[in-house]
C-alpha cells in the first residue's frame, strides 16, 4: 500500500511528467515487494530508520522523493523536490523528519 502525506501531494504534482512516470514504476516495484538499490534508491539513516531517497532525473534536472517503509509494508511518500545542491539541505532533512513524526 502506498500512502502520500498530504503536504507531499502538491510537490509530486509539480514534478515533470517523465519523472512522475519513473516514480510510478519505482513505487510499483516497491509495492510488489521488490527492493530498490543504488543508484535508484538510497537509505537515509540520518533521517530515520526505514527512510529512503528515490533518485530520479530527466533532461530538466535531478529530483528526489523521500519515502518511508513501515514494518507492515506501507510505503509513505514524505517529500519531493528538485535537487539543486550536492548535499541534501539541512532544512529538507528537518522537513522530512517532521513529516515522518506525523505518521
Amino acid at each position: 500500500m502506498i500512502d502520500v502525506v498530504k503536504a507531499c501531494e502538491k510537490e509530486l504534482a509539480a514534478l515533470p511528467v517523465v519523472v512522475r512516470e519513473d516514480l510510478a514504476d519505482a513505487l510499483a516495484r516497491l509495492d510488489s515487494g521488490l527492493g530498490l538499490a543504488m543508484p535508484l534508491s538510497r537509505p537515509m539513516p540520518d533521517i530515520g530508520r526505514g527512510v529512503h531517497e528515490l533518485r530520479l532525473r530527466d533532461r530538466t534536472g535531478i529530483y528526489r522523493v523521500f519515502y518511508f517503509i513501515k514494518s507492515h509494508g506501507t510505503i509513505y511518500l514524505l517529500h519531493a523536490m528538485k535537487k539543486s545542491t550536492q548535499s541534501t539541505p539541512r532544512r529538507t532533512i528537518k522537513l522530512v523528519m517532521k513529516r515522518l513524526e506525523e505518521i
